[in-house]
């Protein structure tokens, strides 16, 4: 079936009138700024504290726009008698957006997470020179860098946390077991302390005095002025019985004297 002559121009004015029946809403820029998508490349920010100067970004960037400079340093042992190391310092870092094509292979190759895309798209220049941004500039747009969506629940966990919370794990334990330790000894500690002092407290005099006992200094008890004639319990006790003269029980016979006092 031919079409109807003159059916696409009814179609395109019929899109112009509704067209013409809305309210038109321009967005004032620069006074509102437009609602860019959190994926939007604008430009790249550098975190110069994770750069470590492996020049990757720059051999796999196919315009050759970033330019880095360094030279090499010697850190001292941290341990004594250790080995002395060298590690590159940064001194240059910039990138020519004049023949940036905005592919990201930088930040993607960088295994140190120093590059990152920023939704910023203000840095137009009067001068195609100026648009070699320097290191300053770059880590100014650094903090234009907006936060990493939020996971899916059933996403599986980054490596890098992973390995992150092992690693705080073990330290963990590793300092809980250096602080048992060091409870276990500090109680034996007490213990043995303790057990030094116990003794000395309870002990008596080692040496006999003058209060000790009637022992003198040739071993054999001596008589005090004091003590009475002992009496024991012997045969001599019981009645109808004569007390012996050489038994454990026999009495001393006594003067008329003493029997008088």
């Amino acid at each position: 079936m031919s079409p109807i002559p003159g059916s696409g121009l009814a179609k395109g004015l019929a899109v112009t009138l509704r067209t013409m029946t809305k309210r038109t809403v321009t967005a004032q820029y620069p006074e509102k700024q437009p609602e860019l998508p959190p994926r939007t490349r604008g430009v790249i920010g550098l975190f110069e504290e994770n750069c470590t100067v492996c020049m990757l970004c720059a051999r796999e960037c196919p315009d050759w726009c970033i330019y880095i400079d360094s030279h090499k340093e010697t850190v001292p042992a941290a341990a004594p008698g250790g080995r002395e190391r060298s590690r590159n310092v940064l001194d240059r870092f910039a990138i020519d957006f004049s023949l940036c094509m905005y592919c990201g292979i930088c930040i993607e190759v960088c295994p140190f997470d120093a590059l990152f895309w920023s939704p910023e798209f203000e840095y137009a220049e009067t001068d195609i020179h100026e648009l070699t941004h320097e290191r300053d500039k770059l880590r100014e747009w650094m903090w234009t860098v907006p936060e990493p969506p939020a996971l899916d629940p059933g996403a599986e966990e980054p490596k890098e946390i992973t390995a992150a919370r092992k690693a705080a794990d073990k330290i963990e334990a590793q300092q809980a077991l250096e602080a048992q330790q060091a409870l276990e000894a500090q109680q034996a500690d007490e213990a043995r302390r303790a057990a030094e002092a116990e003794p000395t407290d309870q002990a008596g005099p080692t040496e006999p005095t003058e209060e000790a006992g009637p022992t003198g200094a040739t071993g054999q008890a001596e008589p005090t002025e004091q003590a009475g004639p002992t009496v024991r319990p012997g045969k001599a006790d019981q009645p109808g019985q004569a007390p012996d003269a050489g038994g454990p029980g026999a009495e001393a016979p006594r003067s008329d004297e003493e029997g008088r006092a």
